[in-house]
């Protein structure tokens, strides 16, 4: 497993490096002045000099190359840059904001480990029933669903129409201190929202792999034992089909940064997430490109957890 660790590690490098590469490339070739976006309205009234030294004091005078080895330079001695849109450290934006983050997704990935596996595992031990039936429509109804049409919806109904739960946001507006029950509050529904959003696949992979499980000949000896159906079901069929299921979370770690950056969006959850809208709109390079950097390690380390959790589980496995 160490190997398999180092060999992970060696892989990331070029990859980070070449996702920079494309960073600064897309950046070059944008139609968007990020001087005129920092400006807004008063770019039509601040006189070519002042825009000139700004530009300047941004390096963005300076030849692709060199923004880029002085960028990659500073990124490796710890130096983020300054966000041009918070006007703050790139570092004290994203360490502020990072563990709200790490909190929403983290809640959101164990509700949807729990929900997929309970409900995937229903849906195959009542195969062709109408509860069967009833899962697996609403699993593909929801994959066909836009994650912030959901998110949408949910506020819609139990914000606004039965007011069960904030809409939005970390605590309440007249609220002046972080209350842990009042953010529990504030996170049900982008929490739920993000899980569901990202658990039809692995609603029904579990179903599927159930149903072929309790077809095998170990399950048919265990029952032939006059084990329960419940022992069966869980300690038998569900245990086997675990495996492959390990795989198919790691595969979904994209799509969960996406979901995190819409679902924050539309419930203004104060994460890195939501932040990156924020700087792709504000045209704000180094916090989008830190962001960015950050997005493209939690991929790589969501599939490395998912294979270690994979040959933990089984160690038969080859982890070359």
């Amino acid at each position: 497993m160490l190997r398999l660790v180092l060999w992970r590690l060696a892989f990331a490098a070029p990859v980070l490096i070449m996702v920079t590469i494309g960073m600064f490339a897309l950046a070059s070739a944008s139609p968007f002045d990020p001087v005129r976006q920092y400006l807004g309205d008063r770019a039509m009234t601040t006189s070519p000099e002042v825009v000139a030294q700004i530009r300047a004091n941004w390096a963005l005078d300076r030849p692709i190359m060199e923004q880029y080895a002085t960028w990659l330079g500073n990124l490796v001695q710890g130096d983020l840059g300054e966000s041009r849109s918070f006007h703050r450290p790139v570092l004290d934006v994203v360490t502020e904001r990072l563990p709200w983050t790490l909190l929403a997704t983290g809640s959101a990935i164990v509700l949807m480990l729990a929900g997929s596996l309970l409900v995937g595992t229903l849906a195959a031990w009542r195969q062709g029933g109408a509860l069967d039936r009833v899962i697996t429509g609403a699993a593909f109804a929801n994959e066909s669903a836009p994650v912030f049409w959901l998110a949408l919806l949910v506020v819609y109904v139990f914000s606004v129409k039965l007011g069960w739960l904030p809409a939005g946001g970390l605590t309440d507006a007249a609220s002046t201190t972080v209350d842990p029950l009042d953010v529990a509050r504030h996170m049900v529904l982008p929490v739920t929202v993000l899980a569901v959003s990202q658990s039809s696949w692995l609603v029904l992979y579990v179903r599927e792999s159930v149903i072929g499980t309790l077809r095998e000949d170990f399950v048919t000896g265990a029952r032939a034992r006059g084990l329960r159906e419940r022992t069966v079901l869980i300690r038998h069929a569900l245990r086997s089909a675990l495996l492959p299921f390990l795989t198919l979370l790691g595969a979904r770690i994209p799509e969960l940064v996406t979901g995190a950056i819409l679902v924050e969006t539309v419930f203004s959850w104060p994460g890195v997430a939501s932040t990156s809208v924020q700087a792709a709109l504000a045209v704000d390079f180094p916090l989008l490109a830190v962001l960015t950097l950050l997005g493209t390690v939690a991929v790589l380390t969501g599939n490395l957890v998912a294979d270690l959790a994979y040959r933990l589980a089984d160690p038969r496995v080859a982890t070359s």
